[in-house]
């Protein structure tokens, strides 16, 4: 097997795959990703990858071209079959935001289990090990037979929110649900902070209602930590909950910025001073400069070293491994 990987990208987040492939120092591989005229998808990887080791680079969520997040799921399937079928030795997928996660378990009756059948793609058309970041439920690791590699935004938002003075007391760290409060306390403990929680009910999907905030944040900058933004509902209304009780100003902390519906306009016009994202997903609406995207393109261009040469990529987050230099990257402009 060739020890150099081969990196390509799909269509749904290619400034990323760019980046990675920048800080790896190689080429993104020459892949042809387009429609044929009937609207299906059409891939053509047009370079040797014979026993080679290959990474795909594919967020499962809307890209810059207008194609959704079906078309971004087909196109990474198609991608992997083709270089299967071109005999690469290993094919690893990397996917920064891994779609369908909101559906991990039954709710109701008569439901899917939608990140599990995504897993089941994957496999059965011939990923050898996936590579994603902060998974929505971390139990989705399980429904893999193959290696999963839950990378971790963490160091890199924390170590922008210290440069901006957000840590130590003069901040508390806020989970917006109970099911964030591990998320959040690694988060705490980074920054050296107190803890908040809040508590949340969702009458129907995308619609939440917060009932309740547990701990204190009179007086505090309340820095409210999740794993994704979807409408900006709940941040918003958890923020006003938070500012009521007494908190100087909210600012909001996220590895994946869906931004879906209105939530720029939702989040624009809230209470929270700074929504802070990664590039997991690009962003593809105008945004003020309330919102700051930073780049984690070295996380997994580090990912995909360690993986190459067979060392361990737990160690990454450690925190003897961890430098403040090293993991502090400029806000890419969105607005």
């Amino acid at each position: 097997m060739s020890t150099t990987p081969l990196l390509f990208s799909g269509s749904s987040n290619p400034q990323l795959a760019e980046a990675i492939a920048k800080r790896m120092k190689i080429s993104l591989g020459d892949a042809l990703v387009t429609k044929f005229k009937n609207e299906e998808t059409r891939i053509e990887i047009r370079e040797n990858v014979r026993g080679a080791e290959v990474f795909v680079v594919q967020s499962i969520c809307k890209a810059p071209n207008g194609n959704g997040v079906n078309d971004a799921l087909v196109e990474l399937l198609l991608m992997i079959d083709a270089l299967r079928r071109a005999s690469a030795a290993r094919i690893t997928v990397v996917v920064p935001y891994y779609g369908y996660a909101k559906q991990d378990k039954k709710t109701k009756p008569r439901e899917p289990i939608s990140a599990k059948v995504v897993a089941n793609l994957l496999k059965t058309t011939g990923t050898k090990r996936v590579v994603t970041m902060d998974l929505h439920a971390a139990q989705i690791q399980g429904f893999f037979d193959i290696p999963v590699d839950n990378l971790m935004a963490m160091p890199t938002l924390c170590n922008y929110l210290k440069r901006e003075g957000l840590s130590d007391d003069r901040i508390v760290v806020v989970s917006p649900d109970a099911g964030g409060v591990h998320r959040a306390e690694l988060f705490a403990k980074r920054l050296n902070s107190s803890l908040a929680i809040g508590f949340k009910r969702r009458p129907q999907p995308d619609v939440s209602e917060v009932t309740d905030i547990v701990g204190d944040v009179n007086g505090k900058i309340a820095v409210i930590v999740d794993d994704m933004i979807s409408t900006g509902g709940t941040l918003a209304k958890a923020a006003e909950a938070i500012k009521a009780r007494g908190a100087t100003s909210v600012h909001t902390v996220a590895t994946h910025g869906l931004f879906a519906d209105n939530a720029i306009e939702v989040l624009a016009n809230s209470v929270i001073e700074r929504v802070i994202v990664t590039d997991t997903i690009p962003i593809l609406q105008p945004a003020g400069e309330k919102f700051i995207q930073l780049s984690i393109a070295q996380t997994f261009a580090d990912a995909i070293g360690r993986i190459t040469t067979n060392r361990s990529v737990s160690e990454l987050f450690s925190v003897e491994e961890i430098k403040l230099d090293a993991n502090f990257v400029e806000p890419i402009t969105v607005s």
